[in-house]
């Protein structure tokens, strides 16, 4: 198989899973409800967040494990097949048997688990590749940005059928995921040290990676924040239903999707710098504008400028780990960006849902904008100071 349609088989593992995972957005709250929750708020963030527990615990380890093997694919395939399962397993046993509220966490905890190790070594898998890291990171990108643009107004569909469809559709696509993944040649290098110690030990050799790992934060807290805050904020403050919601989220992926590829070639040609520092000094107040917008159209114009600004951003960080880790590491050094992005979004729903729940939704808007703001006024002088690459452009 050609690198170009390895790269497009790898974007396609990572569209399918994030189309998976956002399937369940637009409604949550009934699907909790459906899978015995009594509140809406509460359960929903606990929902959310069980998963993105799982990702930033286990995030680290799919990705040691597979930079001291060797080996990429096998735990893709694992991953995804146990997902699947977990997926379907939270649809299907509250049918079956009693089974509490917190039992569900479980299940959703054990999903998260399994299914961040095809998402993980599938980014790493494309960090793997020649042709440009802007170019494969924004294959990346663009499959994230689609698959969320997707899920959303899909999902939304989906629950007019029935609230626990999302939950058989993910598991449907994780399945597809197991097989498409195992057509992929595995092009990890090998590890001359296999000893988990020693590939850990390259990560905190390279510190300058906790810069994209503190964007990658930023990015992922704000769509933790709109995933839990954002589509309940919608569905109450305009009435919306699970399949409008859907649409208002689309809003923001669609743009996300569509412009991450070429901002990330666009980030091979003048650097990475110049696109974090402008998304990032804007992005903090265009989250502050969609919860101060005072009608559907306004917070939809929102929501598409957040878009934007994101799709300016994300590739080129993700390019940025892919500059700065060493080749026998790549996989640690990805999985700790989805370990600080999975860190991100769960701050998200947590911090968002306690202060929309303590003090109101405007103010859940205003600490979500605030926090973009700060950390990336903290980061950005340590960015200017970086030596990155200003170019990277093997040839394909």
């Amino acid at each position: 198989m050609s690198v170009h349609r390895e790269r497009v088989a790898l974007a396609g593992v990572v569209f399918a899973v994030l189309l998976a995972q956002v399937l369940l957005y637009p409604g949550v709250d009934t699907l909790v409800r459906a899978l015995g929750a009594t509140t809406d708020l509460d359960a929903s963030m606990w929902f959310l967040a069980a998963e993105f527990a799982a990702f930033v615990a286990f995030a680290g380890v799919w990705g040691v494990v597979s930079d001291a093997t060797g080996r990429r694919v096998p735990f893709i395939v694992v991953g995804a097949l146990g997902g699947a399962v977990f997926y379907v397993a939270l649809a299907w046993l509250p049918t079956q048997i009693r089974i509490s509220f917190e039992g569900i966490i479980v299940l959703r905890a054990l999903q998260g688990a399994m299914t961040i190790a095809a998402f993980s070594l599938a980014m790493t898998m494309l960090m793997d590749l020649a042709g440009g890291h802007g170019k494969n990171m924004g294959a990346a990108g663009i499959a994230i940005g689609a698959g969320t643009a997707l899920g959303a107004p899909l999902g939304g569909q989906l629950y007019g059928f029935s609230p626990t469809l999302p939950l058989y559709v993910a598991g449907g696509l994780l399945f597809a995921v197991a097989g498409l993944a195992a057509t992929v040649t595995d092009r990890a290098p090998s590890n001359t040290d296999g000893r988990l110690a020693a590939v850990t030990a390259r990560l905190r050799e390279t510190p300058a990676l906790g810069i994209p790992y503190a964007f990658g934060f930023i990015d992922r807290l704000t769509a933790g924040f709109f995933a839990l805050v954002g589509t309940l904020y919608f569905r109450q403050t305009f009435s919306l239903t699970p399949g409008e919601t859907g649409l208002m989220l689309a809003l923001f992926f669609a743009p996300f999707a569509l412009l991450q590829y070429p901002f990330g070639v666009l980030s091979d040609s003048i650097g990475r710098t110049v696109p974090i520092v402008a998304g990032s000094s804007l992005y903090g107040l265009a989250v502050v504008a969609v919860g101060l917008a005072p009608s559907v159209l306004t917070a939809g114009i929102g929501m598409v400028v957040v878009g934007v600004i994101g799709a300016l951003m994300a590739p080129a960080t993700m390019a940025l780990v892919t500059d700065l880790a060493g080749e026998s590491g790549r996989g640690t050094a990805m999985a700790g960006f989805n370990a600080f992005g999975s860190v991100g979004f769960l701050a998200g729903i947590l911090v968002g849902g306690f202060v929309a729940g303590e003090f109101g939704y405007l103010a859940a808007f205003l600490v979500a904008g605030g926090a973009e703001l700060g950390l990336a006024i903290v980061s950005v002088p340590r960015l200017l100071a970086l030596d990155v690459p200003t170019a990277d452009r093997p040839a394909d």
